[in-house]
């Protein structure tokens, strides 16, 4: 099963308050947002995920909004995203399916599975568009190549670990233990870790990007990211006060001292 993005837009999220004053000031709820969307599904339920995080599913294929709690986050902004799933999956977890990227405060965070199926000695290095949406392939963001595996020891196979010691055939006492890596991503029975990637700070904007992995004799294989928004963190407001309010118009004056 595949998430389903298309058709579905005009997301919108809304903060809900506990309590507002007369003069228009609001208590916010602890981490609970409103989120509403539009839909050309009509046969479809939806999910919601936040920061990539299964938050919930409607009840029903009209349902085009839902109360999700979301994560305190000061400096960064929240990733809220809506998809289109069949009926009988609706209360099924698809985090696993969602792209390993993410935005923090103008950064972006990539993070590649290293699976057993990777080559002894390969490397892999991070492109991105620019935001123009072609990846350029020429211009590696990386400095230098990042290497899959560091110590070979690391890598599980028929003497490619403590040979003889382990498993008939399958040397894996090097492999990530069960439960200790990325849980359920890796080979039945044999976790896998992931190697995180850090950005540079980017300017704002909507940003693909691309990762080549590489054996030692040259043969490539790539994959590409969908469509990241990358939001810089928010200068903090200083010495913003309320001037007034008028509850016939709803018009807030600010004033800065």
């Amino acid at each position: 099963m595949t998430l389903i993005s298309s058709g579905i837009d005009k997301v919108r999220v809304f903060e809900l308050p506990s309590s507002v004053w007369a003069d228009g000031r609001s208590v916010g709820a602890p981490s609970t947002a409103l989120v509403r969307w539009h839909s050309s599904w009509s046969d479809k339920f939806y999910q919601v995920y936040i920061n990539g995080q299964y938050a919930g599913a409607t009840v029903d294929s009209q349902q085009r909004e839902m109360i999700v709690h979301t994560p305190t986050s000061l400096e960064a902004p929240v990733r809220v995203e809506v998809f289109a799933v069949e009926a009988d999956e609706a209360n099924t977890d698809f985090s696993n399916e969602i792209d390993l990227v993410h935005s923090q405060a103008g950064r972006v965070k990539m993070m590649l599975l290293r699976g057993q199926n990777l080559p002894i000695n390969s490397t892999a290095q991070i492109y991105f568009d620019s935001g123009t949406g072609d990846i350029d392939y020429d211009n590696p963001l990386t400095s230098s190549p990042i290497r899959i595996w560091s110590a070979w020891q690391d890598k599980a196979g028929f003497g490619m670990s403590r040979f003889g010691v382990s498993d008939f055939g399958y040397d894996s006492a090097a492999a990530v233990g069960f439960g200790k890596g990325s849980f359920g991503r890796g080979e039945f029975g044999l976790d896998a870790d992931t190697i995180e990637w850090v950005s540079e700070p980017l300017q704002a904007g909507v940003y693909k990007f691309g990762v080549k992995v590489a054996d030692k004799v040259g043969n490539e294989s790539s994959s590409e990211s969908g469509q990241v928004t990358v939001t810089p963190a928010a200068r903090p407001a200083e010495q913003v006060n309320i001037s007034s309010f008028d509850k016939q118009t709803n018009q807030l004056v600010l004033s800065v001292s």
